[in-house]
């Protein structure tokens, strides 16, 4: 394997384990009766819209259907990918929860 399809394999497994991530977030939401896209907009508001996001809403399963993500496993999730901001919204939204 050269340079360039070392490359090219990196850019597309990490492509796949966002996909994840974002699924895992989203089905999070789901189970939670909690709407992914404002969660993401508070996170980042004005950002242009996140058309896998919006894909991944679509495939999300409803949650009578869905295996349980924890609260711990989603904020790992998203702080491994860097999207501290969105965790952090995450997080509010479990504190908020739990009142």
């Amino acid at each position: 394997m050269n340079k360039e399809e070392f490359e090219k394999r990196v850019v597309e497994n990490y492509k796949n384990d966002e996909k994840m991530m974002i699924l895992i977030f989203v089905q999070w939401c789901v189970n939670h009766d909690l709407d992914p896209a404002v969660l993401y907009e508070e996170a980042y508001p004005g950002q242009l819209k996140n058309n896998v996001l919006l894909e991944t809403i679509e495939q999300a399963v409803p949650k009578n259907e869905a295996e349980e993500i924890s609260d711990q496993t989603v904020l790992n999730v998203l702080q491994l990918f860097g999207n501290d901001d969105l965790a952090f919204v995450v997080q509010a939204a479990i504190e908020k929860r739990g009142k």
